[in-house]
């Protein structure tokens, strides 16, 4: 899922998420069902006839729902915080929680939000200038030094 979401400003909601069936044409397999992607996230079945552009902090739910739509075996996410407000992100947190306890996929959550980062990552590493500068597993991180890195 790209981080600015990418989404079809002019399409519905519902023709957004069908855009991501165009992925697995000729792959034989099926799509997940909108139904799923409107259990997972209740706002988009809510605002299914409505412009993809209307929807404001939605956008990264319908983005991260038009992934799913093709069934992933990872699913990168790039900033899903990146201008949400509170509310959807507790959402969005949500659901890739739910995604990772699922276990048919795996989840590569880039993030600049260290705290939503351990609330989700088995791992973190974090990166300065392309390079790692710490990893290591959510109860045994360094902190302090996480901290020191992420601070401008």
């Amino acid at each position: 899922m790209p981080q600015g979401r990418e989404i079809f400003p002019r399409l519905t909601v519902e023709e957004n998420l069908l855009t991501g069936h165009a992925a697995l044409r000729g792959r034989g397999e099926e799509p997940l069902p909108l139904r799923e992607i409107y259990a997972r996230f209740p706002v988009l079945q809510q605002m299914a006839r409505r412009r993809g552009g209307d929807l404001s902090g939605g956008q990264q739910q319908l983005a991260i729902g038009r992934a799913l739509v093709t069934r992933p075996k990872v699913l990168l996410l790039d900033e899903p915080t990146e201008g949400i407000q509170p509310d959807i992100v507790a959402e969005i947190g949500r659901v890739i929680a739910e995604l990772a306890r699922g276990g048919t996929m795996a989840i590569l959550l880039v993030e600049q939000y260290l705290d939503f980062a351990l609330e989700l990552a088995d791992r973190i590493a974090i990166m300065d200038r392309g390079r790692i500068v710490l990893e290591g597993d959510r109860a045994t991180l360094d902190l302090e030094a996480a901290r020191r890195h992420l601070t401008v």
